[in-house]
């Protein structure tokens, strides 16, 4: 695997060494790999204004965490604990996982893995274990899982979507968003799945957001978070999950519900044009 991150400028690679340096000292990992924008040199740090309000895209720093055989900590409790710790002007996305699993992926062919490893740049690792040796599919196996992949995850998002509107409709406000939230969360698990063959256990919307983040800049300023205004929105989205259905003192208006819906009825579109050009590239 590459060794070096001299291709990115000198600041960069003092901050991703400060990100190494606190995931050792948090979780004592086996391994981490930056991989994405930042490991092939196609990073965006894009900023611009419309009427009064400015908007923001930075490439996240993509980085597997990989930890060692026998964790007993689960995966979300160790990404957890990670997070809470990097507190950086560039977001941090971070996927853990056990060696034992990630070679075992590898064994498979399963191409996110696959694709890090042939891509990825090792920030850190103990030396105590090695890779397993990736399997490599076919392009027209690759086609055919991502198609399978978005027949399934797309459809299914767009049932749901049509479930809100129908809530919507009949003043169920509160259905209406836990609909509009699976929706949401089955449209960016299609886009990783489609993208990278990845669907991580969570149903997190602003970590499913992130990591769906690099594969269209359109798509993740949909819900753009540059105003308090946009965070509640997003806010609202994420609590249709749990909130909407078990907190008595859940509220949202049908405006808020209105643009929510619409914004992911957004979400569909880009989603399916962006997923249909991947897999005819594939």
């Amino acid at each position: 695997m590459k060794t070096s991150i001299s291709h990115l400028p000198e600041s960069k690679q003092h901050e991703l060494q400060r990100v190494t340096q606190l995931i050792v000292e948090t979780v004592a990992p086996e391994k981490i790999i930056l991989f994405g924008s930042y490991a092939n040199g196609t990073w965006v740090e894009d900023r611009y204004t419309e009427g009064h309000i400015t908007y923001e895209y930075i490439s996240d720093y993509d980085l597997m965490v990989v930890t060692k055989a026998g964790e007993k900590r689960r995966d979300y409790e160790i990404t957890d604990q990670i997070k809470n710790r990097l507190r950086f002007r560039v977001p941090v996305n971070v996927v853990t996982h056990d060696i034992e699993y990630v070679n075992r992926k590898l064994s498979e062919g399963q191409y996110f893995f696959t694709d890090i490893i042939k891509e990825g740049i090792i920030l850190y690792d103990t030396g105590n274990m090695a890779f397993a040796v990736p399997k490599e599919l076919s392009k027209e196996e690759r086609k055919t899982i991502a198609q399978k992949d978005f027949d399934n995850w797309y459809f299914s998002a767009k049932e749901f979507l049509i479930d809100a509107k129908n809530a919507f409709q009949r003043r169920g406000f509160k259905n209406s968003i836990f609909y509009l939230h699976q929706s949401a969360e089955r449209i960016y698990n299609t886009i990783l799945l489609v993208f990278t063959g990845y669907k991580p256990k969570t149903h997190n919307l602003d970590r499913l957001r992130s990591l769906s983040k690099a594969f269209s800049p359109e798509l993740y300023l949909i819900f753009p978070s540059n105003t308090k205004k946009e965070e509640y929105l997003f806010s609202l989205l994420e609590r249709g999950y749990i909130d909407a259905r078990y907190n008595n003192d859940f509220k949202i208006s049908e405006t808020e519900l209105s643009v929510l819906i619409d914004r992911v009825n957004r979400l569909l579109h880009i989603t399916a044009k962006i997923c249909k050009q991947q897999i005819e590239g594939i």
